[in-house]
C-alpha cells in the first residue's frame, strides 16, 4: 500500500508563487507515475499536471501550462508542483495521485488511472 503525504498549502495573493510537495511512502514501487489534480469550490476534480514514470515526461492542463511546473525526486519518491503567477481561479483543494500502472492514461491525466491519492491540501489565492 502506498501512502501519499502532501505538504501544506496556504493563503497567497494573486501573482504569488507556492510550492507543493507530495511524498510517497509505504510499500511504494520503485517507479511511480505521479500527478496533481485540483477541485475548486463547487466544481469537479480536474487534472492539473502529470509526470510519467521512467522518462519523466510531463503533461499539463491548458489552464496552468506556463505557470505551473511539476518535477520529481525519484530517490525520495517525491513529486513537486511549483505554482507561479497564481490567480484567484487557482483556488482549490490540490490532490496528489500516483500509480505504478497505466502509463498512457495516467500521463493523459485520466483520474481513473490513478490508484493512490493524498488527502488534499488547500490553496487559496486572494487579495
Amino acid at each position: 500500500q502506498v501512502q501519499l503525504i502532501e505538504s501544506a498549502g496556504g493563503l497567497v495573493q494573486p501573482g504569488d508563487s507556492l510550492r507543493l510537495s507530495c511524498a510517497a511512502s509505504g510499500s511504494a514501487p520503485s517507479s511511480l507515475s505521479m500527478a496533481w489534480f485540483r477541485q475548486g469550490p463547487g466544481k469537479e476534480r480536474v487534472f492539473v499536471a502529470a509526470i510519467r514514470r521512467g522518462d519523466g515526461h510531463t503533461n499539463y492542463a491548458g489552464s496552468v501550462k506556463g505557470r505551473f511546473t511539476i518535477s520529481r525526486d525519484k530517490s525520495k519518491n517525491t513529486v513537486y508542483l511549483q505554482l507561479s503567477s497564481l490567480k484567484p481561479e487557482d483556488t482549490a483543494n490540490y490532490y496528489c495521485a500516483a500509480t505504478s500502472k497505466n502509463p498512457i492514461l495516467s500521463y493523459m491525466g485520466q483520474e481513473k488511472a490513478y490508484d493512490y491519492w493524498g488527502q488534499g491540501t488547500q490553496v487559496t489565492v486572494s487579495s
